[in-house]
């Protein structure tokens, strides 16, 4: 087994200057928020992508009114010992500030956890974690994970490229390659891309989602969480 990439890290989306945001007074880092019946855990602040239209390269660092920036990165215990019962909701999900992947392990600690006191787990991610890891990180995903949530966000790689400004080369086939091996190895996937976002064809998306076995849900742009 080849061992995580770790140079990348270098490349990968900076945290926000902080002379640029504003947060309340006596701020404390949220690692976990809740929306709907959903419970979020918000695990990490670096991204593989620096996507355009993601609030916080616009001057947000807040989804349906949680304050998400870190100031610190937390450890997979501080998040279990905070988790309560996760069988009380619908979904324990790993989305947050940044990429939920680029920190493996403690992901699958925590979704292990999830697991194995009767939660369901889901992880909304740009689908580049294997890229990133050099290595097909799919059937450790599959051992905890019941749902993934995974953005496309374009139909070619120049839109792609225009809109999410990826770090690492060949992202847009990367996150392809994803889709169709988390289709074979995991129940529920979701891909999607933003209608109203500049030169993407939702329906062409669709159409690859498809092609690669798995369902295609349509976002609306400006509209999140």
């Amino acid at each position: 087994m080849s061992t995580p990439c770790t140079k990348p890290d270098r490349t990968l989306t900076p945290r926000p200057n902080p002379a640029k945001r504003i947060t309340p007074k006596g701020h404390q880092d949220s690692y976990l928020y809740q929306i709907r019946n959903s419970l979020y855990i918000n695990l990490t602040d670096r991204c593989t992508l620096t996507c355009q239209f993601c609030p916080k390269h616009n001057g947000s660092t807040q989804v349906k009114g949680h304050e998400l920036y870190l100031s610190k990165r937390p450890q997979a215990a501080n998040i279990i010992a905070q988790l309560g019962n996760p069988a009380y909701y619908d979904e324990v999900v790993f989305c947050g500030y940044g990429e939920p992947t680029l920190r493996l392990k403690a992901l699958l600690e925590i979704a292990h956890w999830v697991k194995e006191n009767g939660g369901k787990t889901r992880i909304n991610t740009d689908g580049l974690g294997s890229l990133f890891h050099k290595r097909d990180i799919m059937p450790e995903l599959a051992e905890c994970i019941d749902a993934l949530s995974i953005s496309l966000n374009a139909q070619n790689e120049q839109i792609y490229q225009q809109h999410c400004h990826p770090a690492l080369p060949n992202s847009f086939q990367a996150v392809q390659a994803f889709i169709k091996r988390a289709a074979e190895l995991i129940p529920d996937v979701q891909v999607s891309a933003i209608n109203g976002l500049e030169g993407v064809d939702v329906i062409k998306c669709k159409a690859i989602t498809e092609r690669l076995g798995a369902q295609f849900k349509q976002r609306e742009l400006d509209v999140v969480g």
